[in-house]
């Protein structure tokens, strides 16, 4: 039901965003007006008349929410908030090599327990990197995709008191990752750019206590934040 959910959200919010980036292009092109030099008239400008989508490197950064689900039979998810950064070098026009590197952090659900343990507090980092590809695109925005792998390194037992196999979570451990999704861009001016990154992120987490259980878990992250272009061309 939860995953449904999430897929449901991923693919709503990514149509509305291209509706918003082709069908509310007028917005972002409004002009702005300058004055000319010594007679006192106006002629306007356009922010966005230098896009040209040749850049060689980019830089992203921002504020970002991750639902995870931190053992393998917890029935509560965690929602953890965090930081999501990462960069592109540019081959050609459509096509980039990214780099990611991704923090989160929160408390998650807690099944009731004698040992009074509620919302214990988890944390988890990721790295990961592959080939992004750009999509539709015009001055005023661009839809690129991406499919990421690497590794996802969790902290679920700091705060269980040692009673993490009683509790039903993972142990600390570092877990194969996959992020497919991409970015969703509006340009501001030729530099800089606000970016939207809606990802589904699968993680293979696994107990070692007891009966081993290993779990493949695909939930959604969603940032908002910055891009900007290095003036370095191809």
């Amino acid at each position: 039901m939860m995953m449904r959910l999430q897929v449901r959200l991923f693919t709503s919010f990514a149509a509305v965003a291209a509706l918003a980036l082709f069908a509310g292009s007028r917005i972002q092109a409004q002009s702005t007006a300058s004055p000319t030099a010594g007679n006192g008239t106006y002629i306007a400008s356009d922010p966005l008349a230098h896009v040209r989508y040749d850049n060689r490197y980019d830089f992203y950064l921002a504020p970002a929410y991750r639902h995870i689900k931190a053992g393998p039979t917890l029935l509560q998810g965690a929602n953890l908030g965090g930081i999501d950064m990462g960069g592109s070098y540019w081959f050609q026009k459509h096509w980039a090599a990214e780099g990611t590197a991704r923090g989160y952090l929160g408390t998650s659900g807690a099944a009731p327990n004698v040992y009074d343990i509620r919302g214990p507090f988890i944390q988890e980092y990721q790295f990961a990197a592959g080939p992004e590809w750009l999509g539709p695109h015009n001055k005023h925005g661009d839809i690129i995709a991406h499919v990421l792998a690497g590794g996802a390194y969790g902290l679920f037992e700091g705060g269980l008191h040692g009673h993490v196999a009683e509790l039903g979570f993972y142990n600390n451990q570092i877990a194969p990752l996959v992020i497919i999704g991409g970015h969703i861009d509006l340009n501001r001016s030729a530099h800089w750019v606000f970016r939207m990154t809606p990802d589904a992120v699968m993680t293979r987490y696994g107990t070692n206590y007891g009966t081993q259980i290993t779990q493949t878990d695909i939930n959604f992250v969603m940032s908002v934040g910055i891009e900007y272009k290095f003036n370095k061309k191809r």
